[in-house]
C-alpha cells in the first residue's frame, strides 16, 4: 500500500512532516548487505525499482530478499540512489559508480525516468523527455549535480512541465541551471511564483505540435496533465497503475480537493488516444491503446458509482 503523505509546503499547513530523529537500520530487513533505515517515508520509489529486493513491511519498505544477481544488485543501487530520504543502504557499493552513470533510466525511444526524487516532493517520480526542439522535465527530481551534468550532455533542459503543487521539487534550480521555461497552471502557482509560462485554460489545449496540456483538478485545483505524442501521458498525481490489483488507480485516499472534480477530469481523457501512463506518485504502465481505454473506462465507472 502507498502512504502518500506530502510533506512540502502541504504537509506544513497539516502539520504532518514526520521529525528527523537519527535513522536506524530496521529490524525488518533480512540479513545482508542491503538494508532500508528508519528515514524510510513509504514512498514506494524502491518496490518499483527494485521489487523482487525491497517490499513494503508494516510501516516502512524493507529489503525482503537480498540481490541474487548482478542485475538485481544494479536494480537496488538504482533504488538506493533514487530514495529521497537517503533510507537505503549497502555495505557493498563497489557498483556505485554505474549505476549513477545509468539516470536518467530510459523506458521509451525519447522518455527517461529522472530517479533522485526529492523529499520536498515526498518520492515523487519526474520525467525527462527528448524533442529536437528542445526537451523538456516533467515534474522534478532533486537536484544533483552530477544528473545536471548528464542532462547537459543530453542537450540540457527547454522547458519543465509541473502538473500540480506538489511534486515542484527542484524545479527552479533546474530551470536557473539551464535557462529553462517553466510552465505550470494558475491556481497551483504559489508553488512557482515566478514560473514562466502560466496556464489559465480550464480547457485542453496544443502548447506546440505533439504536447497537449490537460486540466484535471481534483487531486489539487489546478492540476494537469501532459499528453505527448497520443502516446505518452505524464499524469502526475492524477492518475497511475495499481500493481497489486492490476488496473487504473486515482488515489482516492490521497485526493487533496474534490474526488467528485476529479472523476469528472478522469472522465474527459478517455477522449484522449494515449498507451502510457506516467505518474508521480503510482506505478508506471505501458498497455495496448485498446487495453488503456478499457481499463480508463472501467476506472471512470467504479469514480462515478463512488461519487453517486
Amino acid at each position: 500500500m502507498l502512504i502518500h503523505v506530502p510533506i512540502g509546503r502541504r504537509a506544513k499547513r497539516k502539520g504532518r512532516e514526520r521529525p528527523m530523529n537519527k535513522a536506524e537500520r530496521l529490524k525488518t530487513n533480512v540479513a545482508g548487505d542491503f538494508y532500508v533505515n528508519s528515514a524510510c517515508i513509504n514512498c514506494d520509489t524502491c518496490r518499483q525499482l527494485a521489487p523482487s529486493v525491497f517490499a513494503e513491511v508494516g510501516r516502512y519498505s524493507a529489503v525482503a530478499c537480498q540481490p541474487k544477481n548482478r542485475e538485481e544488485k544494479r536494480r537496488a543501487l538504482y533504488a538506493l540512489l533514487a530514495c529521497p530520504t537517503g533510507a537505503i543502504g549497502s555495505d557493498d557499493k563497489s557498483d556505485i559508480s554505474e549505476a549513477m552513470a545509468a539516470f536518467p533510466l530510459q523506458l521509451a525511444e525519447q522518455v527517461y525516468y529522472c530517479g533522485y526524487t526529492s523529499r520536498e516532493s515526498f518520492g515523487a517520480s519526474s520525467y525527462f523527455l527528448m524533442h529536437p526542439d528542445g526537451n523538456w522535465l516533467i515534474d522534478a527530481p532533486r537536484y544533483v549535480p552530477s544528473f545536471a551534468k548528464k542532462l547537459e550532455e543530453m542537450g540540457g533542459v527547454r522547458y519543465i512541465f509541473l502538473t500540480h503543487e506538489d511534486d515542484v521539487a527542484d524545479a527552479k534550480r533546474y530551470a536557473l541551471h539551464f535557462g529553462a521555461e517553466r510552465i505550470i497552471h494558475k491556481l497551483e502557482q504559489e508553488a512557482q511564483p515566478d514560473a514562466e509560462h502560466i496556464i489559465e485554460s480550464t480547457e485542453a489545449l496544443e502548447w506546440k505540435p505533439g504536447f497537449r496540456i490537460i486540466p484535471v483538478p481534483g487531486h489539487t485545483i489546478g492540476h494537469i496533465v501532459l499528453l505527448y505524442d497520443n502516446t505518452f501521458l505524464f499524469t502526475g498525481d492524477h492518475l497511475s497503475w495499481d500493481r497489486d490489483k492490476g488496473k487504473l488507480d486515482g488515489h482516492k485516499n490521497h485526493c487533496w480537493y474534490s474526488w467528485r472534480r476529479q472523476g469528472e477530469s478522469m472522465a474527459r481523457l478517455i477522449k484522449e488516444e494515449f498507451e502510457w501512463v506516467l505518474p508521480g506518485h503510482g506505478d508506471r504502465v505501458h498497455l495496448p491503446r485498446e487495453q488503456m481505454k478499457e481499463a480508463m473506462q472501467m476506472l471512470v465507472k467504479e469514480m462515478k458509482e463512488e461519487n453517486l
